[in-house]
């Protein structure tokens, strides 16, 4: 196989035994780790909390969170025999650092994935790998719009209402793009980030209130 080549392993993130078997994927066809970027989430469900179906707060704890901790553990080993030092990311979210009304699993699981980076970066610090979380806004593409059509849905308003009171409270005034979010993990992961640890930082325009 090329070194260069692009391999893929099929598994639910939120279940441990099949992220065992990522890993196994992992060492036979890389044979070692640089850098992990837990990017797995759900959007979660839609409605106060007396609303709230158990079992989708559950999904969305097991996927959003759970999942990250289950992949950290398993590539914290290979991760401390990278050359240059290791490095995680986790993907969170500007609901990990404001309020969110009724999104109230999802901001949960983001805030707390804040808390296992600032912790795991005190942890592995010394041993050279570096923990670092990113907080996308609103991220350009069909997944907030499921999001914003739910929400507009909440509240018994337009579509077209509901986006244009998302974007008033984003300074810059327009959604972040992908390519903004993979741009900040690329630097985390270059030497240019190899001072960085513990932060959790935000790619959202400057999203004002949620």
């Amino acid at each position: 196989m090329e070194s260069n080549a692009i391999t893929t392993t099929l598994a639910d993130v939120s279940d441990a035994a099949a992220v065992v078997r990522v890993f196994a994927d992992v060492q036979n066809r890389l044979g070692g780790l640089d850098v992990l970027i837990n990017n797995a989430g759900i959007a979660g469900p839609t409605g106060g909390i007396d609303e709230l179906d158990m079992s989708e707060w559950k999904q969305t704890i097991d996927v959003n969170l759970n999942a990250q901790f289950y992949f950290a553990r398993r590539a914290v080993p290979l991760l401390r025999s990278a050359p240059n030092g290791g490095a995680i990311i986790g993907l969170s979210s500007v609901a990990g650092r404001l309020g969110y009304a009724y999104r109230t699993p999802y901001s949960a699981t983001k805030w707390a994935v804040v808390g296992l980076t600032k912790s795991l970066a005190i942890e592995l610090g010394p041993v050279g790998i570096r923990v670092n979380a990113i907080q996308p806004g609103i991220v350009k593409g069909p997944r907030i719009e499921r999001v914003i059509e739910a929400r507009a849905r909440q509240f018994g308003i337009s579509y077209d209402e509901m986006e244009k009171q998302y974007l008033e409270k984003i300074s810059l005034r327009r959604m972040t793009t992908p390519e903004e979010v993979a741009a900040t993990a690329l630097f985390l992961c270059s030497p240019g980030g190899s001072g960085i640890s513990g932060q959790a930082i935000s790619v959202c325009g400057n999203v004002e209130v949620l």
